[in-house]
């Protein structure tokens, strides 16, 4: 994820201090990691500094002063090229998961590596009954609708990888020892 470039989108809808971006990125964006207040200022620091975003006040509000920050032109014209550009597939496999298993084998021990997808399986399928719920809640946003189909994709892109695998290292089991 581009923080700089969703922080720029946050902003074209408007003005907003450090404190609101966060709230808005983590309302917005509900299945991603939430940011830390210290990478929303640091990145703002950055655009200003940049001229990508400008001051646009301060506030006190019952409470230390805060900067408002606004998009600027070149902030705008940023966003909009971060916007057109199309993002590319993923060049290289870089999953934890995908190491983990990878690294079972090559240390030549199966049956780890074997109860290590089924109990990932395990996990995965219990994170797509999580998100199969809010997808059928009335209650839920297109926010969260959105992000839980993408997670759900993802999840089952991964399932049917743990299956593949679990049958693909029986095989090669049954080959080896036969």
């Amino acid at each position: 994820m581009s923080t700089p470039h969703v922080l720029l989108g946050l902003l074209a809808t408007g003005s907003k201090h450090g404190y609101e971006l966060k709230r808005a990125h983590d309302e917005r964006l509900p299945r991603a990691r939430p940011l830390a207040f210290g990478q929303v200022y640091a990145t703002l620091g950055r655009l200003h500094r940049d001229g990508l975003v400008a001051t646009a006040g301060h506030d006190r509000d019952g409470g230390p002063e805060r900067t408002a920050f606004a998009l600027t032109g070149d902030g705008r014209a940023a966003l909009d090229r971060w916007l057109s550009t199309i993002e590319p597939p993923m060049p290289y496999v870089t999953s934890t998961l995908f190491a983990k298993v990878v690294v079972a084998l090559l240390v030549a021990d199966v049956d780890r590596a074997r109860s290590y997808l089924i109990e990932q399986r395990r996990a995965h399928t219990a994170r797509l009954r999580e998100l199969t719920a809010v997808k059928v809640d009335p209650s839920a946003s297109l926010d969260d609708l959105l992000a839980a189909d993408f997670a759900v994709a993802h999840l089952d892109a991964d399932l049917r990888w743990l299956h593949t695998t679990l049958d693909r290292v029986a095989d090669w089991h049954r080959e080896v020892h036969s």
